[in-house]
């Protein structure tokens, strides 16, 4: 959409551009855990126990490094 009604000391034409926001879920939920309770050091303790069991020695292709790191996500999502 061209505005020459609100132009400047200049001969350049603003260009305004309107997009619309379709129909689509705005909600956001955040989820935490209370500082220092008992949750977060279950949490702590899955995630570092999940990681340690990982076998980062069978990396010797991108397929094991996929799957090493499709296990990671497992860990993050398990905790």
């Amino acid at each position: 959409m061209l505005h020459p009604e609100i132009c400047k000391p200049s001969n350049h034409i603003p260009l305004i551009i309107e997009i619309g926001i379709g129909e689509i879920n705005t909600d956001v939920n955040i989820w935490s855990i209370k500082k220092d309770s008992k949750e977060e050091k279950d949490f702590i303790t899955s995630l570092v126990q999940g990681i340690q069991s990982l076998d980062t020695s069978v990396i010797r292709s991108k397929e094991n490094l996929e799957t090493l790191v499709q296990q990671l996500v497992n860990v993050f999502e398990n905790a």
